[in-house]
């Protein structure tokens, strides 16, 4: 492969037979749904927003719905131990289910996206209340990862059928969390281009950049990925493969503590990093943090930039610029104690470019972490 990174424009096409309106909500499996919620609301922001369970007619399960501006996360446990959700916990600890994608068309966003080899996950289905009705449908994707079509155009309610209100006394504030930039899947050995592959003829979508293994690689470790845009940009995977270096790479990791390929972090955008991460601090959320030489470069690395190097510095923000602007970037340890989910809080100026110029200090801030795991 090149060494270069390559990148293409983010174009619509010609004839998006996907339209994709943005990301409707997220929902992860999970073994407590109750004290996950509790620490996704303490440590992150989110604030309480729906909830289903026996108390609204689901004898099966129970879900919890946080909101932050325009993220949405489901907190989903199961009520039995021989559920398949408790099956999926089982296996691959908390992790992602289910990326929600915002259509017009759930009906026919099955029909096209199965109709060119997608396995279907859910048969479009409607579902409706005193509050109007949502069509949903799904498809496979990666490892036990399903994409939903949702359709709720002609929905009034507080989330979904099926969900009443959450509220309760414990209302911490936002951080600042604004919307979904961007998942990042990982997948097994030879296994980023058939996905990439999917997603182009499948769902649409272009790969817009590449990155290889002499670009994100390490002296121990190395990975390959490639990130795909649906037509109007509005959603974008990165896909991650690992690659052949001296020791384990964080892929690989993921892979054996996940079970499958998976959902291995979420970055959600800010309109001020510097607020946002100060805030996640104080509430006990851990970063990964990169030396502190790599401040003494920067300025003659990314130019100009609004904010100040030694504000950056103490929080452990990385900056990189691209043609168009430049990014500020920051990676949380994982939330679990299994090494997989993670997030990503992004504040872009301009920049569409994902912090290639952050990799080598990223990847061996991560390389120190496994070291400490004993999985390097």
């Amino acid at each position: 492969m090149a060494t270069d990174v390559i990148e293409k424009p983010i174009t619509a096409v010609e004839s998006d037979f996907l339209p994709l309106l943005g990301t409707d909500f997220v929902e992860f499996y999970v073994g407590n749904a109750k004290q996950a919620a509790h620490f996704y609301k303490t440590a992150f922001g989110f604030q309480e927003l729906a909830y289903s369970g026996p108390e609204t007619g689901d004898r099966e399960k129970a879900s919890y719905v946080l909101a932050q501006d325009k993220v949405r996360l489901i907190l989903t446990t199961a009520l039995h131990p021989d559920h398949p959700i408790a099956l999926h916990t089982h296996k691959h600890g908390d992790g992602v289910r289910a990326i929600a994608l915002t259509v017009s068309d759930a009906r026919d966003a099955f029909k096209q996206t199965t109709s060119r080899g997608a396995k279907p996950f859910m048969e479009p289905k409607e579902i409706s209340d005193e509050n109007g009705k949502v069509v949903i449908s799904g498809i496979h994707i990666y490892g036990d990862t399903v994409h939903l079509f949702v359709q709720r155009s002609e929905y009034k309610g507080i989330f979904l059928p099926g969900f009443k209100k959450w509220e309760t006394a414990y209302q911490p504030e936002p951080v600042g969390l604004k919307y979904i930039d961007h998942c990042v899947g990982n997948v097994g050995w030879n296994e980023m281009n058939p996905w990439v592959k999917f997603y182009e003829e499948v769902m649409g979508f272009r790969n817009i950049l590449t990155f290889d293994d002499k670009q994100i690689s390490t002296e121990y470790s190395a990975l390959m990925s490639k990130v795909m845009s649906n037509g109007n940009g509005y959603v974008k995977f990165p896909i991650n493969e690992p690659a052949k270096g001296k020791k384990k790479s964080q892929v690989e990791e993921y892979l054996d503590f996940y079970g499958s390929p998976g959902v291995q972090h979420i970055a959600i955008a800010t309109d001020n990093i510097v607020e946002t991460v100060s805030k996640l601090r104080a509430r006990g959320v851990e970063f990964l943090q990169v030396p502190q030489t790599y401040y003494d470069e920067l300025s003659k690395r990314v130019g100009t930039i609004q904010e100040n190097i030694d504000t950056l510095r103490p929080l452990g923000i990385l900056v990189d610029r691209d043609e168009e602007g430049y990014l500020l970037q920051i990676f949380t340890k994982p939330v679990e104690d299994r090494p997989t989910l993670f997030y990503e809080i992004i504040q872009r100026r301009g920049a569409r470019s994902f912090g290639a110029g952050n990799f080598k200090a990223l990847f061996e801030a991560l390389e120190r972490e496994q070291a400490l795991r004993g999985n390097l």
